[in-house]
């Protein structure tokens, strides 16, 4: 009698290496799959030049969008390629939204640091990360957050991913301030989805709702490129533009990227960015404990990010264990650890685990591999961007709002009936969304938590590890005051 994992010895080395069989997956859905992935990803690399490429720091220097883009796509590769090989999972890895921003808002507009000291502070956080990851600490963490709110996280993502998929793709738009109303967002433009690319992406959702309900296998991947196929006929025959130009709005354009032919097809990357980094440089313009303090925020924000993403990910894979969790967990920490240095190394900003690797996921994505497709696109975006941004995000949109449908799912998994867990659990799923951080709706939901168990009279239930955690969020929603307090 045999116990185990079942022996296959005709497989190749590859299926070998990677489990494909193991995982229920094959070569071609790995391949297939990591094309999806790179395609929902892709945006990252015009998005995050226009994040923190044109930010002047205290002596007028700007990172350059250009440059940005090759070291975005440069770090992405890297590290969804090392990610692949090493945890062996389909998470793709590239600049975290939300990082980029406070590192760009917070460490160099507000706290006066040059690019090369924020960068900086940006490789720090990735070593105290890899160093919480190595000795443990990291995992024995996300052994700690109950079950439900584990599901919670996954839900709270789903919903922020379909709601980064609706304003990406104009579907849902932020309300002006002088437009005399208190509502923040609303549909479309003035009610109306008065917009070419708007409904483009509503047929790509269309699409992708209907190949997923007829199991048609690869449905994402054909939902990307019929859609993307659909906006280039768009754009030909109403010429819509971008959503700038000129420096100027046009509400009905692109949102990102204009699908039509690209005047050129490629060019050499400018990597003069790489390696610009000033590791201590900050402590000695603003002092140890304000940077210490720098430090801390980027460290909680990209530890949660990451382990949040990651739960949500592994539970839609059916890549976990009974208890939630995924087997090496780890080594995935640790590798995801990585992502900080190297980001911070190239001046992209912080790299951590993607959500919109989801679509991917989706798409049947189980192992490494597929990671190994998608980090080589990236990879290969250095030299080929412009032909990348025929696909605009209206057509990878859809996939984000039909994979958040179905992350949604794990929501029965959370005990309604108990209102000292469905309080903390709904305030996880609703604050990620409307905050735009996954982090956020972690720390809120975490505090939450451990107040809800004290009213219940089951403190002595909750452990200590969750209290250590809700007390750190506390500090974390406090910081812009205490650093005020310290300038």
């Amino acid at each position: 009698m045999t116990t185990g994992v079942q022996k296959h010895p005709d497989r190749s080395a590859l299926d070998r290496y990677f489990s494909i069989t193991e995982r229920g997956s094959t070569v071609a859905t790995e391949i297939r799959a990591g094309v999806v992935t790179f395609f929902a990803m892709a945006y990252i690399v015009i998005l995050n030049p226009l994040i923190i490429g044109t930010v002047e720091d205290v002596n007028g220097d700007t990172l350059g969008i250009p440059q940005v883009a090759a070291a975005t796509a440069l770090t992405a590769g890297v590290m969804t390629i090392a990610f692949g090989l090493i945890a062996r999972y389909p998470f793709g890895i590239a600049a975290g939204l939300g990082l980029n921003t406070l590192v760009a808002v917070t460490l160099v507009a507000s706290e006066g640091l040059t690019w090369p000291e924020a960068m900086g502070l940006v490789v720090l956080d990735g070593l105290v990360i890899v160093v919480l990851a190595v000795s443990g600490f990291r995992t024995a963490v996300f052994l700690a957050i109950p079950p439900s709110m584990k599901a919670a996280i996954g839900v709270g993502i789903g919903m922020f991913i379909a709601l980064i998929g609706l304003v990406d793709a104009g579907f849902v738009r932020r309300i002006p301030d002088a437009a005399g109303t208190t509502v923040p967002v609303g549909l479309g433009i003035d009610g109306s989805l008065a917009s070419w690319p708007t409904l483009t992406f509503v047929l790509g959702l269309i699409i992708c709702g209907a190949l997923v309900v007829r199991g048609v296998r690869g449905g994402l991947f054909i939902g990307i490129l019929s859609t993307s196929i659909i906006a280039m006929i768009v754009e030909a025959l109403t010429d819509s533009g971008a959503s700038f130009e000129n420096g100027e709005p046009n509400a009905t354009g692109w949102s990102l990227a204009v699908p039509s032919i690209p005047d050129t097809f490629g060019g050499m990357p400018d990597l003069s960015i790489v390696g610009a980094v000033d590791i201590f440089g900050a402590f000695t313009r603003i002092g140890v404990l304000a940077a210490s303090l720098l430090v801390f925020t980027l460290v909680l924000a990209n530890f949660f990010d990451a382990m949040g993403t990651m739960t949500a990910l592994g539970k839609q894979g059916n890549l976990v264990d009974e208890d939630g969790v995924l087997p090496d967990m780890k080594k995935a920490l640790v590798v995801e650890g990585f992502g900080a240095i190297v980001g911070g190394a190239t001046s992209s900003s912080s790299a951590t685990v993607y959500a919109d690797s989801s679509a991917g996921v989706g798409d049947g994505a189980r192992t490494g591999l597929a990671n190994i497709v998608t980090g080589s696109l990236f990879l290969l975006a250095m030299f080929f961007t412009p032909l990348y941004e025929v696909v605009p995000i209206e057509a990878a949109a859809p996939i984000l709002v039909v994979v958040g449908a179905m992350m949604i799912a794990q929501v029965t998994d959370i005990e309604w009936s108990d209102f000292h867990i469905a309080l903390p659990a709904f305030l996880t799923i609703v604050v990620m969304p409307f905050t735009y951080s996954i982090a956020n709706g972690i720390g809120v939901g975490f505090i939450a938590f451990s107040i809800m168990a004290v009213a219940a009279g089951k403190a002595k239930e909750i452990h200590w590890i969750m209290w250590l955690v809700s007390a750190l969020f506390v500090v974390f929603f406090a910081m812009d005051p205490i650093l005020n307090a310290l300038g």
